[in-house]
């Protein structure tokens, strides 16, 4: 089926904090309602705040923009702004997407900067571009959210190359470790498309790391979760990184090497939890430890980014029936929601 063109691109993220005095509300936006205990989340703010309660995010997010602009420009494409927008901090999308339709733009293509199904990483995006449809209240606005790219080769490709290129330095006998962020157990068996079946987020995510494995020709890897939150006595998606990077030490491994495949930019969580955290506890155990980075503004990642655009920017296909399935499926009335929802980040 086709349909009129797209005339703007809104480029949507998580958001973070630009100053301390930004943190605690910043949280509170992410958490509100979530039953977050206040000690977890004073943990959080001194996370922060050790780096200044400055969040890299935004920056990352520009400029991965400014990459992606210049490769519409490349492309001869010239005739679609891109606009940043975020779920949790300014600029906040509502705010957003009233300035797009005041610049006269009527059909909004959205990019979230999440690679996979479940609440979080979809179906909140969808939510997030409903709420701003409404609050702009007008009839002839249409915002489509473009689908999940975890299996898009141009992922996988860039993915594999700052592996490769961090092994290739490192050395090729490191133990390969991929982490993304934990959710609920309870989440994750509700994501996906198909009744009964669930799980889709993790098992996204570790599809993507055996493609990105394979494409490296690292043969044993381990796939490991980070960044948990919530009530202890809920059950979280495990191992944590930290915990096995204890038992890796304990089977003798010397040397790991850590990437975060859920994560598209060195934000703070990267940072903190494996940069601060999960390399003091590789340090105390005696093992040679390094992060690979993610794909930001790697060049194959970028062109994938592009290539979803090109692919949906005519109208081309259905795009009121793109759900989180594993082909774009539409979403099931209850895809995705858990009895409680999950926190977790891009």
């Amino acid at each position: 089926m086709t349909g009129a063109k797209f005339d703007a691109l809104l480029f949507l993220s998580f958001g973070g904090p630009e100053k301390p005095a930004d943190v605690r509300p910043f949280l509170e936006n992410v958490t509100r309602g979530r039953g977050v205990p206040a000690q977890r989340l004073d943990e959080v703010v001194e996370h922060y705040l050790h780096f200044g309660g400055v969040s890299p995010i935004n920056r990352l997010n520009l400029d991965m923009i400014d990459a992606l602009r210049a490769e519409f420009d490349r492309r001869g494409r010239t005739d679609l702004p891109i606009y940043f927008g975020n779920r949790n901090w300014h600029p906040l999308i509502g705010d957003v997407v009233g300035g797009l339709h005041r610049d006269g733009h009527r059909r909004i293509l959205v990019f979230p900067t999440s690679a996979w199904g479940g609440y979080s990483g979809c179906r909140q995006y969808h939510e997030d571009v409903a709420g701003a449809w409404r609050d702009v209240g007008a009839e002839d606005l249409v915002m489509r959210k473009l689908p999940q790219f975890s299996t898009e080769p141009g992922f996988v490709r860039a993915a594999a190359t700052v592996l490769d290129r961090t092994l290739a330095e490192f050395g090729r006998d490191a133990r390969v470790v991929f982490t993304a962020h934990s959710v609920p157990e309870a989440a994750d068996r509700a994501a996906g498309p198909a009744a009964g079946e669930g799980r889709l987020y993790s098992r996204q995510v570790r599809a993507a790391a055996e493609s990105v494995a394979a494409a490296c020709g690292v043969a044993d890897f381990d796939v490991v979760w980070q960044s948990r939150s919530g009530p202890p006595q809920v059950p979280w998606l495990e191992p944590d990184v930290c915990d096995h990077l204890g038992a890796l030490a304990g089977r003798g491994v010397q040397r790991v090497a850590v990437m975060p495949i859920g994560f598209i930019s060195d934000h703070l969580e990267v940072v903190w939890d494996l940069d601060t955290e999960a390399r003091e506890v590789a340090e105390r155990l005696g093992m040679a430890y390094t992060r690979v980075p993610t794909v930001g503004t790697e060049p194959e990642f970028i062109e994938m980014v592009a290539d979803l655009v090109d692919r949906y920017v005519d109208g081309d296909g259905d795009l009121s029936a793109m759900g989180c399935g594993d082909n774009g499926s539409p979403c099931r009335p209850d895809c995705c929601v858990p009895a409680r929802r999950p926190v977790t980040a891009d």
